[in-house]
């Protein structure tokens, strides 16, 4: 074998202790980063807090000069911690902050993501996105599966039956039953998931696998002559049946805290909306100019070099935190600009929003707008949101999201006449007047969502008082 010597030209990313620093801060909530400042003070004593710092600095309107009035923060973030030595942090679409370790995010598709990351590569993990993109927040698919295997299969140039096995992989995976196409596959995962030995497992299949309607009946003996089994087996396997979650999706979601205190305020004012910061929950560190200048004075000297570590230090985070709040307030700029008709309006006017969006606009990749939206919170006239809440998946074949069509649903059902409810085809024809064609399963989907019962058990309930005054 011959040696040979060559020479190749290259770019790498050197993640300094800076950058890291940066990006960690990006993803804490506002209760870890109070924890975070508190403990950069105490062991770092050239950092102080600026206790008289003007609540308005970093207010900004939507439709003003385009330069956010961040200004105020006196260590805004160079370029050179994003490019080091040439290279972009999402140079040939590559993500390089994906490398970084994370916190745990609170987009339950996202941890479901991370989990299959450890099976699947990275091929068959966006067929998983693709699934998880199409399934409502209780975790079903929100069209038919021949279509959405259709459309995986042309956007990701597989054949339908890998497209399928992703999915059986989310249908069987934890939580058991997302993906799922309708309630029955849902709780036939479930079923086939709970571990051990279950005597009442078979007869709880078989319960499965007949008219759901009849389960609803609790028509015990009944039941029990139809499967010739005995009443009491049948009420095992009832309870079994009972114990499944007919909703996976809403154990992935985060407990709701005690207390939310929001990172931004939007409000409307002089016509336009305008986004500030919370003071409360964005404090502002600066160095203690005293100690900055002795430093200084004393440059050369071996006794202060400890003390000029902890200095720069300190700018670093100093620097860190301007960056946090500088993305935070122009990603949250950039949503109440696309939103501005939810603000105004209410949930039907949510418009189809994405995380790539909100990173074109402001020039960071996706990653950051994950992390600096995961766990942070929006007041508005509207109530209190979390930045998550903003992202809406666009309709197939719409220009309007899901979420919209979800509300209009509820008003239509709201306002229809008690003694005639309307059937989920009334209402599919009624949005289709709209300008808005789904199927008749898609409002099934979106009304079981709303926990709305259907047509014929809104008649019933309702035809319950009538009869009440009449007898």
């Amino acid at each position: 074998m011959k040696a040979t010597l060559a020479t190749q030209l290259g770019q790498q990313l050197h993640l300094t202790p800076a950058l890291l620093q940066s990006i960690r801060l990006l993803q804490l909530n506002g209760l870890q980063l109070e924890q975070e400042i508190r403990q950069v003070l105490e062991n770092n004593p050239l950092l102080e807090i600026e206790e008289d710092a003007a609540p308005g600095v970093a207010e900004a309107t939507t439709d003003g000069d385009p330069q956010l009035e961040t200004a105020a923060f006196d260590e805004l973030p160079e370029s050179s911690m994003w490019d080091v030595a040439g290279a972009s942090w999402n140079d040939a679409d590559e993500d390089r902050t994906a490398r970084l370790a994370m916190g745990e995010s609170s987009d339950p598709h996202l941890r479901i993501l991370q989990a299959l990351s450890l099976d699947l590569d990275e091929g068959d993990l966006a067929i998983a996105a693709f699934w998880l993109e199409h399934c409502d927040d209780a975790g079903y698919l929100q069209a038919p599966l021949p279509q959405l295997t259709l459309l995986a299969s042309a956007r990701f140039d597989r054949d339908g039956a890998h497209v399928e096995s992703i999915r059986q992989r989310l249908l069987q995976g934890e939580p058991a039953g997302m993906a799922a196409r309708d309630l029955r596959e849902c709780l036939q995962a479930q079923l086939a998931a709970v571990p051990g030995t279950v005597p009442a497992r078979h007869l709880a299949a078989r319960l499965l696998g007949e008219d759901l309607q009849l389960l609803a009946s609790h028509d015990y003996a009944a039941i029990a002559r139809q499967l010739d089994a005995e009443q009491a087996d049948v009420l095992e396997a009832f309870r079994l049946v009972l114990s499944l979650q007919p909703r996976p999706g809403d154990t992935l979601q985060p407990q709701a805290d005690a207390a939310v205190i929001p990172e931004v305020v939007a409000w409307r004012a002089d016509g336009q909306w305008r986004v500030a910061l919370n003071p409360a929950t964005t404090p502002r560190v600066s160095l203690n100019p005293a100690y900055e200048r002795a430093l200084v004075a004393s440059e050369g000297s071996a006794a202060t070099q400890p003390m000029r570590e902890m200095l720069q230090e300190a700018r670093w985070f100093t620097r860190g935190l301007s960056m946090r709040y500088d993305t935070l307030l122009r990603t949250a700029r950039v949503i109440v600009e696309r939103q501005a008709a939810f603000l105004a309006e209410g949930e039907e006017a949510m418009a189809p929003l994405t995380l790539k969006e909100v990173a074109d606009a402001i020039g960071m990749h996706e990653s950051t707008v994950s992390r600096i939206t995961s766990g942070k919170f929006m007041q508005t006239p509207r109530g209190t949101f979390e930045l998550k809440h903003f992202f809406a998946v666009r309709l197939d074949g719409a220009s309007i999201s899901g979420q919209a069509v979800k509300a209009m649903v509820r008003r239509l059902i709201e306002s229809e006449p008690p003694a005639r409810p309307l059937a989920d085809e009334a209402i599919a024809e009624l949005l289709s007047r709209q300008g808005v064609n789904i199927a008749r399963r898609t409002v099934a989907k979106y009304r079981e969502q709303l926990d709305i019962a259907p047509a014929r058990e809104r008649k019933r309930h309702n035809a319950r008082p009538l009869l009440a005054r009449a007898g």
